[in-house]
């Protein structure tokens, strides 16, 4: 177990591996406008530069967990950073949309990157740090993302946009050599054969139910191609889960464990936390760069509206430690409660107050406030459900639901703001009413968001019922528990240890906190 020193220099690398994801997903939005010019392409076309990271990340999270569970946490995490690292430097050699949006396929594998270094920490860390290393690294997406977007404009404004993607890949090479020196490698492993099947055809069903839910407010919710893809997403995914119920020895999500109430009903919240967090992360920056003659706008310039939101990540990097404390007082659960009162709070707070600009940004704060403190605890809750050996599997798929969430978000506001206009100088732009909707529609999710949270059943009282039962042959138990064996490499079990007889009270124990 790490001391210390080396815990502190765990929590940073891994912290800084997630910002860098976080800056990545953030490039190309304050660009958007631009890349149609800048490409020689369609506004269609160019949005999908957005779209792709979503997908490819959705579709490599939960395989690059499982991965992470089977054959090394630290060794997929690399990975990931690689596919960002080799993607953002395809990006800034070239002006072609096709290998562009290429590059940006690659670069969104990296998503994968938060749920293993969650898992990572659970593994290595002593268990007094635990809580407080898994709040930091469950904020590092919206802090780096509000970090990212003041940057990424002063960048886009001061120089060619290539640089963005040359910074990008050399965070990302810079976090490969500080993972591979300083983050150790997790000696807990599930085993088994990877399910290809099993992957397949998640990808596949992923694929059909977030391209519409993505895309359809420009293709027409009721057209031929949205319906006929979420159908058949519906159709697929109910097939693949027949199969990993009763299929391969070592499925690539165990839904025996996923369909406990405390790992379902918390994957379930953290859709609806997605909701509540992206809403106001997502159009601040238009909200303050509008007219002001649109009631709502303050006529900021793309760096002003950025340096204006940076408060939002600091009090996302400022308030995810306070998540570890709460949850260590009185469990993550409510932790998650707190959080998620407060983003609906903040939601519903800015659906109304639109002036002054300080009072508009107090209530962006506030939902980033909440964010802080319902993502850094829902890991807690999902490891103290699931086998210590699924950890990483069990992360990727909470943060597919993030995803999930936030792609759900991106419609639902593209949907509204289309529907409710006003025309400001000839120029057609989303309505003060159109916003008032999105964020009563966000504080909704939040405060659902709060319910299922409470009503999510605390750690089993025996311990061996958040392990499961033991393996019956090479890790291929539905449990995912391995044997420890005293070879070489091996962490040996001893009294308290994970493979110990007070293992599995200590293993939970790391996971409430």
């Amino acid at each position: 177990m790490a001391r210390t020193p080396a815990a502190r220099s765990v929590v940073a690398v891994l912290a800084l591996s997630g910002i860098a994801v976080a800056l990545m997903q953030t490039l190309a939005v304050p660009l958007l406008p631009e890349f149609p010019r800048l490409l020689d392409t369609t506004p269609s076309t160019a949005a999908w530069l957005i779209t792709i990271t979503l997908l490819t990340g959705a579709v490599f999270a939960p395989v690059l967990g499982r991965l992470g569970d089977m054959y090394g946490k630290r060794r997929m995490l690399l990975a990931a950073l690689a596919s960002m690292t080799v993607g953002s430097a395809i990006g800034a050699m070239t002006s072609e949309v096709a290998v562009v949006l290429v590059a940006r396929g690659l670069q969104g594998v990296a998503i994968g990157v938060i749920p293993l270094g969650i898992s990572i920490m659970r593994d290595e860390l002593p268990p007094e740090r635990v809580g407080t290393g898994i709040a930091v690294m469950s904020s590092t997406l919206g802090a780096g993302g509000a970090v990212g977007l003041p940057l990424t404009g002063f960048v886009a404004e001061q120089a060619d946009w290539h640089w963005l993607f040359w910074g990008s890949a050399l965070f990302g090479l810079v976090q490969m050599l500080l993972v591979w020196a300083l983050v150790p490698e997790s000696s807990v492993r599930s085993g088994g054969r990877f399910d290809v099947l099993g992957a397949t055809g998640l990808s596949a069903g992923l694929l059909c139910l977030l391209l519409p839910v993505s895309r359809g407010s420009e293709w027409g919710w009721d057209s031929p191609l949205v319906l006929g893809l979420l159908v058949a997403s519906v159709v697929i995914l109910l097939g693949w889960g027949w199969y990993e119920l009763r299929g391969p020895a070592a499925p690539l999500v165990d839904l025996r464990v996923s369909a406990r109430p405390a790992v379902l009903l918390t994957n379930i919240a953290s859709v609806l936390i997605g909701v509540a967090m992206f809403a106001g992360f997502m159009v601040s920056a238009q909200m303050l760069q509008a007219p002001a003659a649109t009631g709502y706008g303050f006529d900021l310039s793309l760096m002003e509206s950025g340096l204006a939101l940076l408060p939002v990540g600091g009090a996302m990097v400022v308030f995810s430690p306070l998540s570890a404390v709460i949850s260590r007082r009185w469990g993550p659960r409510v932790t998650v409660v707190i959080g998620a009162a407060i983003l609906a709070l903040g939601n519903i707070a800015r659906a109304f107050v639109h002036a002054p600009l300080v009072a508009a940004i107090a209530t962006v704060i506030a939902t980033a406030i909440g964010a802080a403190l319902a993502y850094g605890a829902v890991p807690a809750l999902i490891m103290r459900a699931v086998p210590q050996s699924e950890t990483a599997a069990a992360n990727s798929l909470n943060a597919l639901c993030r995803s999930i969430g936030t792609s759900s978000c991106s419609a639902v506001i593209a949907t509204v703001t289309a529907g409710i206009v006003v025309r400001i100088d000839g120029v057609v732009l989303p309505g003060i009413d159109a916003y008032t909707v999105v964020f009563l529609i966000a504080g909704g999710a939040g405060v659902l968001a709060g319910v299922l949270a409470a009503v999510t059943p605390g750690p089993p009282a025996d311990p061996a019922a958040a392990t499961g039962p033991a393996p019956e042959a090479e890790g291929g138990s539905r449990s995912g528990v391995e044997p420890v064996t005293a070879s070489a490499g091996s962490r040996v079990p001893a009294e308290g240890s994970a493979g110990g007889p007070r293992g599995a009270r200590d293993t939970r124990a790391r996971a409430d906190r």
